[in-house]
């Protein structure tokens, strides 16, 4: 568990929750253990994402998967306790009014289970996704959107923030981040080297996979990545006003990443 997750890493889901807090005008230290959670779920699914059943890497975060190192059934158990730290570190450690700490880890759970991650993952390898750019939207809002959003999203319910206009502005905002990262990550695996993405260059080709530059092309898929950029930035304008700066940039390190 400890090599998966001290491995390295963007950490982008946990600076949101950081950033998004900030923006609705607390202190980042507050949200820590939900940041920290965020992380280790996305670790957790990382793990698994590279068994053999699913994408059989060898490579993440610039070393040996899990499973390489540990073998199958080990990683496998890694990534269960994480999931299951997860919400033993959220639910003893996060300071928050009860009913908003129980909202905020019931979207969690709905994020990560059949309505979002796992749901998103099962559409993928079962080949069911929906034909056109609407199946293939829907997939990744699932598959990788759901628990960017909730990065947003479970800042907003800890601190039962519950203005409905920017309430609504960030979610939209979390979204549109979700699908934005899976565009770029899409291109990267085109266009990227496997040294600086820290995995293998080129999976989703080798495993037949549904992506926006097979869909769209090269040049498509970076024009919808521009578009999202726009949508996300605006919808932000709108929901953090005032304080939303460390959130735009994080969603400018999203739109131009090279890794």
């Amino acid at each position: 568990m400890r090599y998966s997750l001290l491995a390295g890493g963007k950490r982008i889901r946990p600076v949101l929750a950081l950033g998004t807090a900030r923006a609705i005008g607390r202190p980042s230290r507050w949200v820590l253990p939900l940041a920290a959670a965020i992380e280790l779920i996305h670790t957790y699914s990382l793990i698994h994402d590279d068994l053999p059943a699913m994408d059989d890497d060898d490579l993440r975060r610039g070393r040996p998967t899990c499973h390489r190192a540990f073998g199958e059934d080990v990683a496998i158990l890694a990534g269960d306790g994480l999931y299951a730290e997860a919400f033993a570190l959220l639910l003893s450690r996060q300071a928050a009014e009860p009913a908003d700490l129980l909202a905020a880890a019931r979207e969690l759970a709905a994020a990560t289970g059949v309505g979002g991650m796992v749901g998103g993952q099962f559409i993928d390898v079962a080949g069911t996704t929906a034909e056109g750019p609407a199946g293939l939207r829907h997939l990744h809002e699932l598959k990788t959107g759901r628990l960017i959003a909730a990065s947003v999203d479970c800042v907003l319910l800890l601190a039962g923030f519950l203005e409905p206009a920017r309430m609504s502005a960030f979610k939209a905002f979390a979204s549109e981040l979700g699908v934005l990262f899976q565009i770029i990550d899409d291109i990267l695996d085109v266009t990227g080297s496997s040294e600086a993405l820290g995995k293998p260059q080129g999976s989703d080709e080798r495993l037949g996979k549904r992506t926006y530059v097979s869909e769209f092309g090269l040049d498509g898929a970076r024009r919808l990545a521009a578009e999202s950029h726009a949508r996300a930035r605006a919808e932000l304008s709108v929901a953090a006003p005032d304080g939303g700066r460390e959130l735009e940039q994080v969603t400018d390190f999203i739109a131009r990443r090279t890794f």
